[in-house]
């Protein structure tokens, strides 16, 4: 049986790197491995930039969050002050995605971390999917509360303050966007392309800007129709949404966090690609996320004829550029089917 184990270059799959070396170049180890040895960087395309958005944004809605929670209590405003809380959270959620972006660049070439450190965002991503499903359920009490027992709003004061909300969410929604959706991996970019961590704080603002939307109508209604009761109803509305919303990232990034196949789509192309134009039979498959377009592989073939790494490996790079580390075994056996 040969074995035949093989990290692909992450420039032959353009991919960005900002750990401050040429992700994949060989380097010398202290067993005297040379060339043989590989690094592991597998940061998302535009690391450092998504990183410097993330911060940005969250000094920008910190800023705001103290005029929104102070604003909220002054004028009793149950859809303001919400709002305002709400916000407290993602600027702890905006920090950590901040923070997680540094430490994967910090720890990309730390051997400690066996296939690189590109899960840190996820696991941001995670936590903060939590506090918002926390943070959902808080304001859907706070506003049960409200409804049976009203207070005192001063309508026109919380309106000012829920509006100029909403533009600091926008403005946080514009910093964010290209980061969240500035890369493209080709026709799997829908399944395993996004960068959960920036998810994570792209989803925190614009759950935001729903509250800010859902407070502004509530509070204008308050205000020129005396309709007050929808102050509250606007925060269960708004709890409803985060909590869909905090479920499905609970889900997407807890996948990755226990290596759940990446993409099952892909794994049967990979599968047809290896037993079509190699004639091989796949007896294991194992593909999973190691960071934001960066997938690894490990797979066990029998072949019916002699094959070698570079066979295999050409292939595989041309059909599937977002394999980042491969592992093949290979079982020569003639008289297999």
């Amino acid at each position: 049986m040969a074995h035949v184990h093989d990290h692909n270059h992450p420039h032959d799959h353009k991919h960005g790197h900002d750990a401050g070396h040429v992700p994949g170049d060989s380097h010398a180890d202290p067993h005297g491995h040379g060339i043989w040895t590989r690094d592991h960087v597998f940061l998302g395309q535009g690391h450092a930039s998504a990183e410097a958005r993330a911060r940005l944004a969250t000094i920008l809605t910190a800023v705001f969050m103290v005029v929104e929670i102070a604003s909220g209590i002054a004028y009793g405003s149950m859809a303001l002050l919400a709002d305002g809380v709400h916000m407290a959270t993602h600027v702890g959620a905006l920090g950590l995605a901040a923070g997680a972006y540094w430490l994967a660049r910090r720890h990309a070439a730390n051997t400690r971390f066996t296939f690189g450190s590109g899960k840190f965002g996820d696991l941001a991503a995670f936590t903060s999917a939590i506090v918002l499903g926390l943070t959902a359920l808080a304001v859907a009490a706070e506003s049960v509360q409200r409804l049976i027992t009203p207070g005192e709003v001063r309508y026109g004061d919380a309106l000012l303050i829920a509006v100029i909300g909403l533009a600091v969410n926008l403005v946080t929604a514009v910093i964010l966007k290209d980061s969240h959706h500035g890369h493209s991996h080709g026709s799997h970019d829908h399944a395993h392309g996004h960068d959960n961590n920036m998810r994570a704080a792209y989803m925190h603002v614009l759950a935001d800007a729903v509250t800010s939307v859902l407070a502004i109508v509530a509070l204008a209604a308050g205000y020129y129709f005396g309709l007050g009761i929808l102050d509250p109803i606007s925060g269960l509305v708004g709890a409803a949404v985060i909590g869909v919303w905090s479920y499905g990232l609970i889900r997407d990034s807890a996948m990755v966090l226990l290596d759940a196949e990446a993409d099952p789509d892909e794994a049967a192309e990979i599968r047809k690609t290896l037993e079509g134009e190699l004639g091989a039979r796949v007896a294991d498959l194992h593909l999973w996320r190691l960071g934001p377009g960066h997938h690894g592989l490990i797979v066990s073939l029998i072949s019916p004829g002699a094959t070698n790494a570079e066979d295999i490996k050409t292939v595989l790079r041309r059909r599937h550029p977002d394999l980042s580390h491969v592992t093949v075994e290979v079982a020569v056996c003639a008289d297999c089917t």
